[in-house]
């Protein structure tokens, strides 16, 4: 059984690789939201935001990795993973979240305006939810990359 300080080094450790992937969406001028799924200590799926790359709304860091872990598990359920995501997941990602079973969401910066959590619970019941993790590195991502855009407008 881990230790809550130990875990929390475990999802600060986990967190910051959803924010490496997040700082590559930034590169390819994609919304920077990172993710990347951790069964037990290891990594198993990683994706940013590729929506304008892919001309695919359904692009989200969230939906790419989702589909990277239940590639490597060869399984569409995450019963045993965490999901770590720098921003709140949106209702679309929260309802693919629902049927993979993740066991667990840790997640950075709320999302106010798009997060899942203003229209009611929309996770499976036995998923665990913890928010906050680096959510002002989390955060300054994204606001910087909107800040830069109204600028460019």
């Amino acid at each position: 059984m881990v230790t809550p300080e130990a875990q929390l080094v475990l999802d600060e450790r986990f967190m910051r690789e959803a924010l490496k992937q997040a700082e590559m969406a930034g590169y390819k001028d994609e919304v920077p939201i990172g993710a990347v799924i951790v069964s037990g200590t290891k990594i198993i799926a990683k994706g940013f935001n590729q929506t304008e790359t892919l001309n695919d709304v359904t692009a989200h860091a969230e939906m790419i990795a989702f589909t990277a872990a239940a590639s490597y598990l060869n399984g569409k359920y995450l019963r045993d993973c965490t999901l770590y995501v720098t921003v709140e997941p949106c209702v679309m990602c929260a309802g693919a979240a629902y049927w993979t079973q993740i066991d667990r969401i840790v997640f950075g910066a709320s999302d106010d305006k798009r997060g899942y959590h203003n229209k009611g619970n929309l996770l499976h019941p036995k998923t665990k939810i913890m928010g906050g993790v680096l959510q002002d590195e989390c955060g300054t991502l994204v606001t910087r990359f909107f800040a830069k855009k109204r600028k460019l407008t």
